[in-house]
């Protein structure tokens, strides 16, 4: 194995540890108050909403990747796959979304209210007239669901990433490479679920601002990730 054949995916794996981190802070997560509608977001927790996301993300890439005809390491190609990966995650999160809005606005007879904002950035709407006192916002509100769309779409476009990296270090077997990807994507969504600790609505929410700080250990923490994953492609 040449040079030239370790530092592309040692760029890809790295990059995408970095943007994989990134895309978790863009989705709304409410964690258990949110499952009972007393906070806004998704109620579920930041790592398993990010790596549900992350995880059908990168069964689109894999599928894309698996066609015929298409070779990861042609750029075009590559491209194609990694946007097959946005496509599956905004999918998955889009959906999961919509489900828990009906269910909080028709099931338990909320109004969608983002708690981090007066009015939605998007639609204009004041949200603090309907935020029940005691609690910190209901459901899924516009900016949100838009936020969360970013940051399946980027999670998806990471994944897909750090998949076409595994290929180009030769790990060609789909299940092989599926799995190692898995497993680096969870690393990277944990460590941003450390970095926003507890819940978050999405790119309005204040605590995304301490997205550079989760950026810069998922890039160190990837680059580590992707030396070992160098060092077992070759045998070492």
């Amino acid at each position: 194995m040449d040079i030239s054949s370790i530092i592309l995916p040692l760029v890809e794996i790295t990059l995408a540890g970095a943007i994989i981190n990134a895309s978790v802070h863009f989705v709304p997560v409410g964690g258990a108050p949110a499952a009972m509608a007393t906070s806004t977001g998704v109620g579920t927790g930041t790592t398993q909403l990010a790596a549900g996301a992350g995880f059908t993300g990168l069964l689109a890439a894999a599928g894309m990747a698996a066609q015929p005809g298409i070779i990861a390491s042609n750029p075009l190609h590559a491209l194609l796959i990694m946007l097959s990966g946005a496509v599956g995650a905004m999918i998955m999160l889009g959906l999961t979304m919509l489900i828990g809005q009906l269910i909080y606005v028709y099931g338990v007879g909320i109004v969608p209210a983002a708690d981090k904002c007066d009015i939605d950035p998007i639609t204009k709407d004041p949200q603090s007239a309907f935020i029940t006192p005691g609690t910190t916002g209901h459901g899924i509100p516009t900016v949100c669901f838009v936020s969360g769309l970013i940051g399946a779409a980027l999670g998806g476009i990471g994944g897909g990433m750090a998949y076409v990296g595994l290929l180009g270090l030769g790990f060609t077997i789909p299940a092989i490479a599926g799995v190692l990807a898995v497993g680096f994507f969870f690393m990277n969504a944990v460590l941003a679920s450390y970095n926003i600790g507890g819940t978050i609505e999405g790119f309005h929410d204040p605590k995304f601002k301490k997205m550079p700080n989760g950026v810069i250990a998922s890039t160190v923490s990837s680059l580590v990730a992707a030396l070992i994953l160098v060092g077992m492609s070759m045998g070492l």
